[in-house]
């Protein structure tokens, strides 16, 4: 592998000669270095310098998407070369939304490394948005999220199934209501998370459903993830819709309360997500390991 692609890579990534010495051990001075042998060789600068920011140029852009696939390559032949020994490795990078990188994915990583342990898997975590934004931008090769919309370059595998149910805290009034209507909604103050969660947008095409618009509802804050959502409803009065997956602490220790709707449930699929096209030897049998804890048939 060429080391200058992979010092370009890297800056480019981070956009800082600083960061990228870091990351890669070496001087700021060598990081420079690399970069002007990249541009005197391909007669073309990669980057545009103001003051002490930088930005890729349109060649910097193509030659970053050339790398991606040049160490796509490179991992694929590490994983097969190391299969024909019997030993598997390798670095597989995976994407979880919020939702599922805190309560689903721990338990079946620990699982998958206690089998393959020469395997390295790095987490990244975000909303749906910016999970499906790394996979077609090539910086992870799976990722596992919640939400409705569907991107045509990416293929989505059903994995596992959610219910965002509606709740409050053990001293709100609202739990000796009984059943809430769905026209009650619109008088509740709601915490909800933020735009680009895959979460808000399956709660807001199941209300468009029966006539309900988001605006419609009086949201009084939006978090970044459940577990800031379920401290702030320990402390106001505020509902939220949830996955059933992230409450099961509360709810045993009667800390949460589930508020009934009236003929509304909210039902969704976690999608194990992966560019269209073959899936690389070690995402698909990261994928078959997982998929096998829940007896899914892919």
């Amino acid at each position: 592998m060429d080391f200058r692609l992979k010092v370009f890579f890297t800056v480019a990534n981070r956009l800082s000669f600083t960061k990228a010495a870091t990351e890669l051990f070496i001087t700021q001075p060598a990081i420079s270095k690399h970069i002007q042998e990249l541009e005197e060789q391909y007669k073309i600068k990669l980057f545009e310098r103001n003051g002490s920011k930088i930005s890729l140029t349109n060649a910097g852009e193509v030659l970053l998407k050339h790398t991606k696939n040049i160490f796509e390559v490179y991992r694929e032949i590490d994983f097969d070369m190391s299969a024909l020994i019997n030993q598997q490795k390798g670095l597989l990078r995976l994407g979880a939304s919020t939702t599922i990188s805190q309560y689903i994915i721990p338990p079946l990583l620990a699982r998958f490394h206690q089998k393959l342990q020469d395997i390295k898997v790095n987490l990244l975590n975000g909303n749906t948005e910016q999970i499906e934004k790394a996979l077609l931008n090539k910086e992870i090769e799976i990722g596992i999220v919640e939400g409705q919309s569907k991107n045509q370059s990416i293929k989505y595998t059903e994995f596992l199934k959610d219910e965002l149910v509606l709740v409050c805290n053990n001293t709100n009034p609202l739990k000796n209501k009984g059943q809430i209507t769905l026209e009650d909604l619109k008088d509740l103050r709601f915490v909800t998370r933020e735009h680009g969660s895959g979460t808000l947008e399956v709660i807001e095409h199941a209300l468009k459903s029966f006539g309900i618009n988001l605006s419609q509802l009086k949201i009084e804050m939006q978090l970044g993830s459940p577990e800031s959502i379920k401290s702030y409803l320990m402390n106001s009065d505020c509902v939220a819709f949830i996955s059933i997956h992230a409450i099961e602490k509360e709810l045993k220790n009667n800390e949460l309360v589930i508020l009934d709707i009236d003929d509304f449930v909210i039902e969704r699929f976690f999608y194990i997500i992966t560019l269209q096209g073959k899936v690389d030897a070690l995402s698909e049998l990261f994928i078959k390991n997982i998929s096998s804890h829940y007896n899914l048939k892919l």
